[in-house]
């Protein structure tokens, strides 16, 4: 969009910028001075309900600042990201002349699902339950953060997202109705190298519960030993109880588990051409840009039916889906293993179908689509 338009992004100075720079592509870049204040350690970790609040009343007053900086400006439209704060962001609150894009990437999951269980959390959770019985702090918190994001996110003039599953989601959660506008992956990136095929097959994600690998290691369990292939997970953060289960797992089910840190984008692009597949089982995924990513390396893929997942593979086309049952996604795993023909072909028409509708020229056309209508409007 940056050479159709002039961009300028406001951002606050807690955010990292050297991740997904957006500098080089914006006319003004201006940082906005905020620091969460420190949490304390124990015993008085719980007291960190009171700092988290007290983070979310100073970022009001930077919300104001630059709602009214971006008032000033007679900017088109103000286009507004998620904060790792509040969720939605409260400048989207206190704009009065700018209309607003909201681009909601997820719900606060947090507050409106239940996380998957896990041995580690059972002690944790039931101490934390019984304190919270007599310590009102926590729940005070969580009213507070929901309702500052139920507002923020109501002020906007539209908000986007980026599939119809979490559109459902919107509307159940905060009663609003929002428009879905796709993404997209660089093709150009992410393209068949022509490299061999290994033995292993490929999942991506962080490594918290949310992401179901855990699932992925019962299903591949179910494959015969001898046809059992290896998994690679590739992460790019790590939550350290959640790599000991799932390296305690895959050692009690007899699953080769190779778990990759910080890989490069150069270095992924390898794996999603080497691996046999791609596999893909996270809980209640919003969208999923691995599937696409695999896709446009011509690699088949194996993935749950959930979420926004059933949006980008075509069953049976560029993939297979399947329920969350470990049986009947290691039965998918196996057809594909057994079949290098399938896999091939349905390597090469995930390619060419992401190729149509996919790329980030799509997805640019998309958004911009909305945000004029916002602005006409």
């Amino acid at each position: 969009m940056a050479a159709r338009h002039q961009l300028d992004v406001y951002t606050l100075s807690s955010a990292d910028h050297e991740f997904a720079d957006v500098r080089p592509f914006a006319a003004n870049h201006h940082v906005v001075p905020f620091d969460p204040l420190p949490l304390l350690s124990s015993p008085f970790g719980r007291l960190n309900q009171i700092v988290r609040s007290l983070d979310l009343a100073r970022l009001q007053s930077r919300a104001r600042s630059v709602a009214r900086r971006i008032d000033a400006g007679g900017y088109d439209v103000a286009f507004v990201h998620p904060c790792r704060f509040e969720q939605s962001p409260s400048v989207l609150r206190h704009l009065r002349r700018t209309p607003s894009v909201y681009y909601c990437q997820e719900a606060l999951r947090v507050l409106y699902e239940a996380m998957p269980a896990r041995p580690y959390d059972d002690r944790a959770v039931g101490r934390r339950r019984l304190l919270n019985r007599v310590d009102p702090l926590p729940a005070l918190y969580r009213r507070r953060l929901r309702a500052v994001d139920r507002a923020n996110l109501r002020s906007a003039d539209a908000v986007l997202v980026n599939s119809g599953f979490m559109a459902g989601t919107i509307r159940e959660a905060y009663g609003v109705e929002a428009q879905v506008s796709y993404l997209g992956v660089d093709v150009t990136h992410f393209r068949p190298l022509g490299l061999d095929r290994q033995p292993f097959v490929l999942s991506v994600g962080s490594l918290t519960p949310l992401k179901g690998f855990d699932f992925l290691v019962e299903a591949l369990a179910r494959c015969p030993r001898p046809q059992r292939p290896r998994l690679v997970i590739v992460s790019n953060f790590a939550n350290a109880p959640e790599r000991a289960y799932l390296t305690q797992l895959a050692r009690e089910r007899q699953v080769d588990l190779e778990l990759v840190g910080h890989a490069g984008e150069t270095e992924l692009v390898r794996l999603y051409n080497q691996a046999r597949l791609v596999v893909y089982a996270p809980v209640r995924e919003p969208f999923g840009l691995v599937p696409l990513e695999a896709m446009a390396c011509a690699t088949a893929v194996v993935a749950v039916a959930e979420g926004g997942i059933s949006e980008s593979i075509l069953d049976g086309r560029t993939g297979l889906l399947t329920e969350r049952e470990p049986a009947r996604f290691a039965a998918a795993v196996q057809r594909l293993t057994a079949d290098p023909d399938l896999s091939r072909r349905l390597g090469e028409e995930g390619r060419a179908h992401v190729s149509r509708e996919w790329t980030w020229e799509r997805a640019t056309d998309r958004l911009e689509a909305h945000l004029v209508r916002v602005v006409r409007s």
